[in-house]
């Protein structure tokens, strides 16, 4: 059973970046995926951002050319840079993992994200 620990939010203003981090407490070289959701107030929880065991990545629109998903499996950690952040950025960001498409996720508490002025 993998538990993931979210770390690297905070409070910053527009324009600015910060980088996610997500360790894991057992290798995740094998997980067929791991993603970032956001869950922000009144909204659904969104996939942000996904990265396959192969290194091919998948990110929502609104995020494209501004976030870039990583991993290091050597140090069982996950990232997420977040550049040129924007207000409607703002949410709690999950880390999860998935064995293959038909298993359920492992997922993390979040790491609260707010961009403001």
């Amino acid at each position: 059973q993998v538990q993931f620990v979210e770390s690297g939010g905070g409070l910053v203003q527009p324009g600015e970046s910060l980088r996610l981090s997500c360790a894991a407490s057992l290798s995740i070289s094998s997980f067929y995926d791991m993603s970032w959701h956001r869950q922000a107030p009144g909204k659904q929880r969104e996939l942000v951002a996904r990265i396959f065991r192969s290194g091919s990545t998948d990110y929502v629109t609104s995020v494209k050319g501004r976030f870039i998903i990583s991993r290091d499996n050597t140090k069982n950690t996950m990232y997420l840079q977040m550049n040129s952040l924007k207000p409607e950025d703002t949410a709690v960001y999950l880390c999860s993992a998935r064995e293959g498409l038909w298993h359920m996720g492992f997922w993390g508490q979040g790491t609260q994200v707010t961009v403001s002025s």
